[in-house]
């Protein structure tokens, strides 16, 4: 195995899946300012890369992310804060074309709930943590968890976070909608695998553009969400995807909900 000291954010391939682990256990994998640069440089070269369909972001010895960290914030090495750019997290006011999956062990609270809220999935442990810990220190959500968290759970229980900043565990937030599987402790990661390669074996140009779609309908009324919809479709259509997989289930693939054939 590479040797990986000093390295806070580690990148890796298996198959078309890109691994991407904050590696700060000394902070709880708690996010400074050089770090929060090279997650957003990770991301913008998974976007790039071709070989790979879809990322999981987790961290490295049992935690996701405790957030930023505050000794380095009061150090003078903090975060960047600015209206423009990368978010203090790093990645989090990225749109990206492709999907994200966090696989969360141990805490993700503060900015790292709001990581976790930016991914499209989230694999997590029966006894993770989520919470937004920063209520107590005057630390606002600026990753976009007020946003976020609302839509992906409503304001009701958005509220309950957002206000309270109580911890909150896997199964909880799976009953919340926060996570959309859970696994036994330790094993996120290997359910986060799982659930990529199934994303992987599906058409990528439809897929991405169905989620495309999802997220940009937000600043629009019905009609021109629909619209947008159509035209996204239709250039899954001309791509010549749409009449490939139509081939393949002419030919008795994938029938009955069969995914192992396609």
């Amino acid at each position: 195995m590479a040797d990986t000291t000093g390295q806070s954010v580690i990148e890796e391939t298996k198959n078309r899946i890109r691994i991407i682990t904050i590696n700060r256990p000394q902070a709880r994998n708690a996010v400074d300012g050089p770090t929060a640069a090279l997650l957003a440089d990770a991301f913008r070269n998974f976007e790039n890369n071709n070989n790979c369909d879809v990322a999981i972001l987790t961290g490295a010895d049992h935690t996701f992310c405790a957030g930023a960290d505050l000794k380095a914030v009061a150090g003078g090495n903090g975060n960047r804060l600015s209206p423009d750019g990368d978010g203090p997290m790093g990645p989090s006011r990225m749109l990206l074309n492709k999907p994200v999956i966090a696989a969360v062990e141990g805490y993700a609270v503060a900015g790292g709930i709001e990581l976790a809220a930016w991914c499209d999935l989230r694999v997590a442990a029966t006894d993770a943590v989520f919470g937004v810990f920063c209520r107590r220190w005057g630390v606002p959500l600026v990753d976009g968890g007020t946003i976020r968290l609302t839509r992906l759970l409503g304001t009701s229980h958005a509220m309950d976070l957002i206000l309270t900043g109580r911890p909150v565990s896997g199964e909880e937030a799976q009953r919340m909608g926060l996570a959309n599987r859970l696994t036994e402790p330790g094993q996120a990661l290997n359910g986060a695998l799982e659930l990529a390669e199934q994303l992987c074996q599906f058409p990528q140009g439809c897929m991405r553009s169905d989620r495309l779609s999802a997220y940009r309908q937000w600043d629009k009324n019905l009609d021109d969400a629909l619209k947008l919809e159509t035209e996204l479709g239709l250039d899954v259509v001309r791509s010549g995807e749409t009449r490939a997989g139509a081939a393949r289930f002419a030919s008795g693939k994938g029938r009955h909900g069969n995914f192992s054939d396609l």
